[in-house]
C-alpha cells in the first residue's frame, strides 16, 4: 500500500467514524444496581413497525453493525449494544460468566426500553447471547431469532478441549495485547476479497476492546453450549458467510440441521459479514423477519 493510498483509507476511516456518531449514535442506558449499557440506535421513521436488536461477536462492538443498521427498513427501530465489559458497558460481576448471564442483562435492557415486536440478531458470540435470551429472558413480543455465523461454544466438549481454547485465547491476549490482536484480526475475520476500508473498520472495532471484558467473553465461549437452548420457543434462522473460516459454513449447516431451521449463505463474505457485506446481511434480516 502506498503512502497516498494509506492516507486515503485513513481519511475514509475517519469519515466512517463520523458517520457512526451522526447516524448510529451511542447513548447510555441506566439499569438497576448502577449498571450502564452503551447502546447505539437508528430510530424508526415514524412509529416503529418492529425493533431489531443486533448483538456483536467476541472481538467486535456495536459499531460493527453501522452499515447493516443504515441499510435496514426505515420503519424499523434498530438497536445494538456494546456487550457487558465492552466499550462503556459495565462488565458482568462473574469472572466466568455463562451465556445466560449476558442474556439476563440483555433481557433487563429489552424489558426497560423495547415495546412491540422484537427480532434478535446474534453474530458469532452474540448468537449464544441471543439464544439464551430467547430461551430464558425473552419479552413476550419476541418475534424470532436470527443467528449469523453462530458460535456454538465449547460447553459440551471435554475438559481438555475447553481448556485448550481458553488457554490459547488468553495466551494470545497476554502476548499481543488488544492492540496486537486488532492489528491482525482482519486476516481471520474477512474474506481475501474484502476491501481496505472493511479491514480498517474491523481492526478499529477490535482495538476498542477491554482486556477484562474480552477474557470474560472467552470464558463464556468456553463454558457455554448453543445446543442446550434448542428448541427455542420462537422461529430461528441461521446464516453464515460463504468464506467464513471461524464458524465455517459446514458447522453452521450442522447447527441448522440439528435445530431443523432454515440455513442461508452470505455470498463473498467471511466471518465478519456485517462489515464486509452489510447489504446482503440486511437483506437476509429483512427477508427472514417477514417470515417470523
Amino acid at each position: 500500500m502506498t503512502t497516498d493510498t494509506a492516507t486515503l483509507w485513513s481519511e475514509a476511516l475517519m469519515r466512517k467514524a463520523q458517520q457512526l456518531e451522526s447516524q448510529f449514535a451511542q447513548r447510555s442506558v441506566a439499569l438497576p444496581d448502577g449498571v450502564q449499557l452503551a447502546v447505539r440506535e437508528r430510530p424508526a421513521a415514524g412509529v416503529a413497525a418492529q425493533t431489531v436488536v443486533l448483538l456483536h461477536g467476541i472481538s467486535s462492538s456495536a459499531a460493527s453493525w453501522l452499515d447493516v443498521a443504515l441499510a435496514l427498513r426505515p420503519d424499523w427501530r434498530v438497536l445494538a449494544w456494546d456487550a457487558p465489559g465492552y466499550g462503556a458497558s459495565t462488565a458482568l460481576p462473574q469472572t466466568h460468566p455463562h451465556d445466560t448471564d449476558y442474556a439476563a442483562r440483555l433481557g433487563a435492557w429489552l424489558a426497560a426500553e423495547v415495546r412491540g415486536p422484537v427480532v434478535l440478531v446474534g453474530h458469532s458470540l452474540g448468537a449464544l447471547m441471543a439464544a439464551a435470551c430467547a430461551a430464558q429472558y425473552a419479552p413476550q413480543a419476541l418475534a424470532g431469532v436470527l443467528l449469523l455465523s453462530p458460535a456454538g461454544g465449547y460447553g459440551s466438549h471435554d475438559v481438555a478441549a475447553r481448556e485448550k481454547v481458553r488457554s490459547e485465547r488468553n495466551a494470545s491476549l497476554d502476548t499481543l495485547g488488544v492492540a496486537g490482536l486488532a492489528q491482525r484480526i482482519d486476516q481471520r475475520l474477512l474474506s481475501p476479497g474484502a476491501d481496505a476500508l472493511a479491514r480498517e473498520w474491523v481492526r478499529w472495532s477490535t482495538s476498542r476492546m477491554h482486556d477484562g471484558g474480552y477474557r470474560q467473553a472467552v470464558n463464556m465461549l468456553c463454558d457455554s453450549d448453543l445446543g442446550r437452548h434448542a428448541p427455542l420457543p420462537v422461529p430461528v434462522h441461521i446464516a453464515c458467510g460463504e468464506h467464513d473460516v471461524v464458524t465455517t459454513p459446514a458447522a453452521c449447516r450442522r447447527w441448522a440441521g440439528a435445530w431443523q431451521v432454515p440455513f442461508s449463505s452470505i455470498a463473498d463474505a467471511g466471518h465478519a459479514s456485517p462489515v464486509e457485506k452489510p447489504g446482503a446481511v440486511a437483506e437476509w434480516i429483512e427477508d427472514r423477519a417477514f417470515l417470523l
